[in-house]
Order: structure tokens, then sequence, then C-alpha cells
């Protein structure tokens, strides 16, 4: 599903009269502010859908599928997503 199709979808659930437009910045405003509460919290839940949770990667050596060459990974931050028990549930 696209971003498009996803604003169409809700537009259509909730039988609302707003614009496309607004709706637009109504969802980029909710996954912005999402993605600040990852950032300082570590964690964003939302019930009955799941959470996300910001997780640390440690360093490593990696090849280089090309020339199989080691090479060295840099530790990283990245997002994992946990679905709650009824979101598992449905799917």
């Amino acid at each position: 599903m696209t971003k498009q199709e996803l604003l169409e979808a809700v537009r259509k659930q909730t039988k609302t009269t707003i614009s496309k437009k607004t709706l637009n910045l109504i969802m980029d405003s909710i996954f912005e502010n999402i993605k600040k509460a990852i950032k300082k919290e570590s964690r964003f839940l939302y019930p009955h859908f799941g959470s996300f949770v910001l997780r640390q990667r440690k360093a490593r050596e990696g090849k280089n599928p090309k020339t199989g060459e080691k090479i060295k990974i840099k530790a990283s931050k990245t997002v994992k997503f946990r679905p709650s028990k009824e979101f598992k549930e449905i799917i």
C-alpha cells in the first residue's frame, strides 16, 4: 500500500470531507511525532497494533559480496516492530 492509497482508504473509512492536502498534513504530522517519540524515548507503543523499539546494532565484521574481502561494519541504530497480540491474531 502506498501513502496515497492509505490516505484514500482513511478518507473512505472515516467518510470525512477533509481535503486530501489537509489529510496529508495530518498523516505527515502523525509520523513525524512517532519518529520523535522513538528518538526521545526509544520506543513508541500503539495499543492493539504494536510497538516500535529502538535497537542498537554492534559493530561487526562482514564480507564484500563482490570480492570476498573482509570489511568492518560500524555500529548502528535500527527500529524493530513488534505486533500486538490482537494484530498477530488477525494475520
